[in-house]
């Protein structure tokens, strides 16, 4: 029995899909979104495409291409780790106020203490 005619099919569907593999690649890049620098209201630059760009390599760096895509899908497969971020640094934040005032921590504080750093908190994070 001879294999060679299985051995010859074999190769010609991994050089196949190996083609359509690279084909598909290839209109993917030659297709995909531009990435437009980025202004504020009142034309200021607030970051360019170059940023955004690097703020992928970073997400690519630490695995995030794993459990979403760059482009915007993640947060359906995956936590949002951006406002988990904005939730940590919101903490951290108001910890370290509260403890330049002299408290053990922001949870040591008044409600009307809190109330005025919460409000600073706002306006530092919106900014």
């Amino acid at each position: 029995m001879s294999y060679r005619r299985y051995w010859l099919a074999l190769a010609v569907v991994i050089i196949g899909s190996f083609a359509v593999l690279g084909g598909v690649g290839r209109k993917m890049i030659s297709q995909a979104p531009p990435i437009p620098d980025v202004y504020t209201t009142d034309g200021q630059l607030l970051f360019t495409g170059a940023t955004i760009t690097n703020g992928q390599g970073v997400w690519q760096s630490i695995g995030g291409q794993e459990i979403g895509t760059v482009w915007g899908h993640g947060a359906y497969v995956a936590p949002d780790w951006s406002a988990d971020w904005l939730h940590r640094e919101s903490e951290i934040l108001l910890n370290t106020w509260a403890a330049r005032a002299g408290a053990r921590n922001f949870a040591a504080l008044g409600p009307d203490q809190q109330a005025v750093f919460k409000a600073r908190l706002i306006r530092e994070m919106r900014t």
